[in-house]
């Protein structure tokens, strides 16, 4: 599985990008055949005070693509629901090809 995670408008410390990592670790155990993950962390309204962080997750897998964006507070925060939203989708893509 190849995982390429993107910053924009910041640079991301290291702690972040364990997170993101330890987490996409576990993307294996909902489906086998994931080629790729690409993970998008932004600072959204850079313009405003308000800072929205946002994270997208890509997941790529042989003849689909899934993908997510989740806004909140905290990268961490954003990531977890887009996680939570990714792994929904995986999960019921693979009950429509086994039914």
């Amino acid at each position: 599985m190849n995982v390429s995670i993107q910053t924009v408008h910041f640079d991301a410390d290291s702690k972040l990008v364990s997170y993101v990592q330890k987490k996409l670790d576990k993307l294996t155990q909902f489906h086998d055949r994931i080629t790729k993950v690409d993970v998008f962390l932004k600072l959204d309204n850079v313009v405003h005070n308000i800072k929205d962080k946002v994270a997208e997750i890509r997941v790529h897998i042989p003849r689909h693509d899934f993908f997510v964006k989740q806004s909140s507070k905290s990268f961490e925060e954003s990531f977890d629901s887009a996680m939570d939203a990714v792994i929904t989708q995986i999960k019921r893509k693979k009950e429509k090809q086994a039914a």
